[in-house]
C-alpha cells in the first residue's frame, strides 16, 4: 500500500507540477490584447501540434501500430466534437476564449491519463525508470500548461483561478499512475489507443478552438508566425529530453 502511495504522488506531482508550472509563468503577463492575443492563442496551438505529433502519435504508433493508432484519434476527435456541440449554442463573446481555455484542459487531461499510465506501470517495473519517466513528462507538461492559460487569462479570469485550473489538468495523470501501479503491466494495444485519442482530441482542439479564435483576433501573417513559433518551443522541449 505505501508503495502505491508513491507511485499516486509521484504521477500527480509530475501532472500537477508540469501544467501548474506552466500556467504559473503565463499568468505574469497581462491580459492579452488584440494582435498579441491572437499570436498567444497561435503559438498555444503550436506547442499542442508539437506535442501531438512529436510525442503522442509517434509513442502510439511504436505501440500498437497504425491501425489502432488511427483508431484512437478518430474517437478522440469525435469526443471532444460531439463535447463542443452545447458549448457553441451557450457561447457569449468573452466567454468564448474561457471555454476554448477549458476545452485545451480537457484535451490535456486526456493526454495526462495515459502518461500516469506509464508512469505507474514504470514504477512498478524499476523505481528509476518510474523516476525518470515522471521527469520527463513534468517538464513537458509546462509548455501545455502554457497553452491552457493564454485563453483562459485572455477571457479575464485572474491569475490565481488559472493557475488553479492548469493544476488541475494535471490530476489525471495521478488517477493514471493509481491504474498503472494497481496493473503492473498494460497491453500496448491499450496504451497506443490511449494515446491516439488524446492526440484526437487536441488536433481538434487546435483546429476547431485555438487557430480559428487566433485568425479573429490577429491578421493571418501574426498567427501563422506564433503558430510557427509555438511549434518550435515544443519542439526543442520535446526533443532536449
Amino acid at each position: 500500500m505505501r508503495e502505491l502511495g508513491r507511485i499516486v504522488y509521484l504521477g500527480l506531482m509530475a501532472g500537477v507540477l508540469g501544467t501548474g508550472t506552466g500556467g504559473l509563468l503565463l499568468s505574469y503577463l497581462k491580459r492579452p490584447r488584440d494582435d498579441f492575443l491572437g499570436f498567444l492563442l497561435a503559438f498555444s496551438g503550436g506547442i499542442m501540434l508539437a506535442v501531438v505529433f512529436q510525442d503522442l502519435i509517434l509513442e502510439a504508433l511504436s505501440l500498437g501500430g497504425v491501425l489502432i493508432t488511427l483508431a484512437g484519434i478518430i474517437f478522440g476527435v469525435l469526443i471532444l466534437f460531439l463535447l463542443s456541440k452545447p458549448a457553441v449554442l451557450a457561447r457569449r463573446p468573452d466567454r468564448d476564449l474561457v471555454m476554448t481555455g477549458l476545452f485545451v484542459g480537457l484535451g490535456i487531461s486526456l493526454h495526462n491519463f495515459p502518461e500516469g499510465l506509464a508512469i505507474g506501470a514504470g514504477y512498478t517495473a524499476s523505481q528509476d525508470l518510474g523516476f525518470s519517466l515522471a521527469l520527463a513528462i513534468c517538464i513537458h507538461n509546462i509548455p501545455e500548461g502554457m497553452a491552457m492559460a493564454a485563453p483562459l487569462l485572455a477571457g479575464g479570469l485572474n491569475r490565481t483561478r488559472v493557475v488553479l485550473m492548469t493544476i488541475s489538468a494535471g490530476i489525471p495523470m495521478g488517477i493514471g499512475a493509481l491504474l498503472g501501479g494497481l496493473l503492473k503491466s498494460l497491453p500496448k494495444n491499450t496504451l497506443a489507443g490511449a494515446l491516439g485519442c488524446a492526440a484526437g482530441a487536441m488536433l481538434f482542439l487546435v483546429f476547431y478552438e485555438l487557430l480559428p479564435e487566433a485568425l479573429r483576433q490577429s491578421s493571418p501573417a501574426i498567427s501563422t508566425f506564433g503558430a510557427i513559433m509555438g511549434i518550435i518551443v515544443g519542439l526543442v522541449f520535446l526533443v532536449s529530453l
